[in-house]
């Protein structure tokens, strides 16, 4: 085989590395290395560090070690058995390729993950020594994702932690039976444990020490994972309800869903899935109001015949349509839990109608010039001064809230 430039390996490994569903700083400790004199920071604000599709300028260095893989999951493009260009990056150029990228303002950061090679350990034993090498040699202070491998020993865990800001398990699939038929060398049991160790070693890293008072560092921006969706029949309520578990059972920061397409020679057995990014953007948003807005899993969807989200509109607005009873809400004299179930009213928007009604009553008026969403908002609020009167139970409502915001849209 023709030996490849870095330039090439780094196109074929950024390539590969879309498949991987990266996080933001958000949550990690504030580090300034101009106080240390190395380079780098982690802003507490979060960094923006997805691959776009129309190429845009990125802010994290998302690569894979390599796209090598002894794994034939059915699911993934860089399985054993796929015929796709491969490469594999030495622990020397990842460290050049990020402190250069980082000096150029390229980057802030590195999101690092690998396809496994020989084994779980020796794969993650050159992650781990991508990190330790930043880190005390050039002295990095930049933003590290390191996504770990189940299966590794324990002792690697504990150095990766050390080094990273946030480390990450894949749950790969919403189900064990899934798992099971389209990663069949993968063991659900195993990859659950590694997540309770880890949250296990976050959380005691998190406990002052009884000499020094100190917290010691230890990915202080947690754990996430990653569940592919679309690549079996789980539906979108099944989905929501191992995400649900995941928060409750390992206290992860994010579920990040990462839609399946189906690529060429895979599997005909895997389901095709339409629109695939559009299904992935719902969830999210459904994600968003189990962990921000109060909702519970088994709400969002209740009362639905198949257990999907609706595509053409916001599972918040959809779940208002089907518990109009308890529409308007007073904008006036509403609780803050209630105020968040109304369609268009985001956490911030809330807030400051919160805090503008201790000072008066608030209007319509007002309410838009605080939300950009008043085509959702008048149907499900009463404001001094107004009522929608019948229009909450219109039989036509969300198709006029429909055409409302694609009118809104076009300005």
């Amino acid at each position: 085989m023709a030996t490849l430039t870095l330039r090439e390996k780094l196109a074929i490994l950024s390539d590969a590395a879309k498949y991987d569903a990266s996080c933001a700083s958000s949550g990690s400790v504030k580090r300034d290395s101009l106080k240390s004199g190395g380079i780098g920071s982690t802003e507490g604000m979060g960094i923006c560090h997805s691959y776009a599709p129309d190429g845009r300028c990125i802010s994290l260095l998302k690569i894979l070690l390599t796209n090598f893989c002894i794994y034939d999951c059915s699911y993934c493009i860089n399985r054993s058995s796929s015929n796709v260009p491969r490469a594999r990056f030495s622990i020397d150029d990842v460290v050049r390729l990020t402190m250069d990228f980082y000096r150029r303002n390229y980057i802030e950061g590195l999101f690092l993950s690998s396809g496994v090679i020989r084994s779980p350990d020796q794969t993650m034993g050159e992650m781990v020594e991508v990190a330790r090498r930043l880190r005390l040699e050039e002295k990095f202070g930049g933003y590290i994702h390191l996504k770990t491998i189940p299966e590794c020993s324990a002792e690697l865990i504990e150095r990766a932690g050390l080094y990273a800001d946030r480390l990450s398990i894949n749950i790969e699939l919403p189900t064990d039976e899934s798992v099971k038929k389209l990663a069949p060398e993968k063991k659900p049991e195993t990859i659950r444990l590694s997540m309770a160790k880890l949250r296990a070693k976050i959380e005691e890293k998190a406990e002052p020490t009884l000499r020094t008072k100190t917290r010691e560092r230890f990915a202080p921006g947690g754990q996430s994972t990653q569940m592919i969706v679309g690549a079996d029949k789980t539906s979108d309520d099944g989905i929501l309800k191992t995400s649900a578990r995941l928060y409750g059972s390992y206290q992860l920061r994010r579920v990040y869903y990462s839609a399946f397409s189906p690529i060429p020679d895979s599997s005909s057995a895997l389901p095709s899935q339409k629109p695939p990014l559009l299904r992935e953007h719902r969830l999210y948003q459904a994600d968003w109001l189990m962990r921000f807005y109060g909702f519970g899993q088994g709400e969002i969807l209740q009362g639905t015949a198949d257990g999907m989200l609706d595509l053409a509109i916001d599972p918040k607005l959809a779940w208002a349509l089907r518990n109009r009873g308890q529409f308007p809400v007073d904008v006036n004299r509403a609780s803050r839990e209630m105020l968040l179930r109304v369609p268009g009213l985001g956490t911030k928007v809330v807030d400051r109608i919160l805090q503008t009604r201790r000072h008066r009553r608030l209007r319509l008026e007002d309410v838009g010039r605080l939300s950009k969403s008043i085509a959702k908002l008048r149907p499900f609020i009463t404001a001094e001064g107004w009522s929608p009167g019948a229009m909450t139970d219109m039989a036509a409502l969300r198709q006029t809230i429909v055409r409302s915001c694609e009118q809104l849209a076009l300005f």
